[in-house]
């Protein structure tokens, strides 16, 4: 397994990859009209689709639910375009879901580097996309968003442009890659000591779940994350006990609503009576899926730079080891 150093650094290649696996990659025609669409995914696997969702929601004319847990929605029926997204093929929840989503006439599609998933595609006959393995998932990120933009647009739910924003947003990275570390020097050292907090608009929700992600996995750091509006009808209220403990990271866009621009405002100026500590990250890039992506890589070398400062090892997941152990005892 490579260093995480390394295969942050290599995000730019796995878009460029992921394009190529998508290229190959043969989607069968739905044996029946798809009226929804279940994401089944955790953690690494599952924040892909969380992006990529909100990235198609404007074009997308039917609903985009999630499994994130054993079970699956009552909805789910031969009509459902199930998607199965688990980085070792061996997530007990993902497999868990897939399989009653299966047994609901749900129809599936795999994304994979194995295991179980993988196997159970090939059993049934379904299409399974198989990428590369051996590394941890959330240095994976490319191959799932690159996949899952690539089944949308195959089966005629998205446009394929999304998959060119892709190549653009990969092209923007490498570009701005310099400044990009500094940006993320500069996060880590700003939240370095505090509690990380990520405030965005919810156009941008998932980049703000995929910061906290990373800085607890990475940065074996605590943090949390929340987006606006709906951050103003109760979390700012919370705000009233805050202090200096506390580190706020806001991640601002041009294409922000205009009343949501305006509650940004007005909430980091409440927030700076409460702590000194306040960042504010603005994105580049002329789509969301390119500015996302822009966000994603600031905040994937912020929190490796985090563990540096933190004295800890970013590949380290004991504790997760630890519970799967655990769990196969039950």
């Amino acid at each position: 397994m490579a260093d995480m150093n390394t295969l942050i650094e290599a995000f730019p290649e796995n878009i460029t990859e992921a394009m190529e696996i998508a290229s190959n990659a043969k989607i069968a025609s739905p044996k029946h009209e798809i009226r929804n669409v279940l994401i089944c995914g955790m953690g690494g696997s599952g924040i892909g689709g969380r992006l990529v969702a909100k990235w198609l929601e404007d074009e997308l004319t039917i609903p985009v639910a999630f499994a994130q847990d054993y079970g699956i929605p009552g909805f789910v029926s031969k009509h459902t375009l199930v998607i199965g997204s688990s980085y070792s093929g061996n997530t007990e929840e993902t497999i868990s879901s897939v399989l009653q989503a299966v047994e609901k006439g749900g129809q599936l599609i795999g994304i994979t580097s194995g295991g179980r998933l993988k196997e159970l595609c090939e059993e049934e006959g379904y299409d399974v996309i198989v990428v590369p393995g051996g590394n941890p998932p959330r240095a994976a990120l490319a191959y799932s968003l690159v996949q899952l933009l690539h089944i949308f647009s195959e089966l005629g739910l998205a446009s394929r442009m999304r998959l060119t924003e892709m190549e653009k947003a990969r092209d923007l990275i490498v570009a701005e890659q310099d400044s990009i570390r500094q940006i993320a020097r500069e996060m880590a050292n700003f939240v370095h000591g505090n509690v990380p907090i990520f405030y965005g608009t919810t156009d941008y929700e998932p980049v703000l779940v995929r910061a906290r992600q990373q800085f607890n996995e990475n940065g074996k750091n605590l943090g949390w994350s929340h987006a606006i509006p709906e951050m103003n009808h109760n979390e700012l209220v919370g705000w009233g006990g805050g202090d200096d403990r506390f580190a706020l990271v806001v991640f601002e866009t041009d294409d922000v609503h205009p009343r949501n621009g305006r509650r940004l405002e007005i909430t980091k100026e409440t927030i700076a009576k409460k702590t000194k500590h306040l960042m504010t990250v603005h994105s580049k890039g002329k789509s969301r899926i390119e500015r996302s992506i822009y966000f994603i890589n600031i905040v994937d070398w912020a929190s490796l730079y985090i563990t540096e400062l933190n004295g800890a090892d970013p590949i380290d997941i004991e504790i997760i080891d630890y519970l799967k152990d655990e769990l196969s005892k039950f």
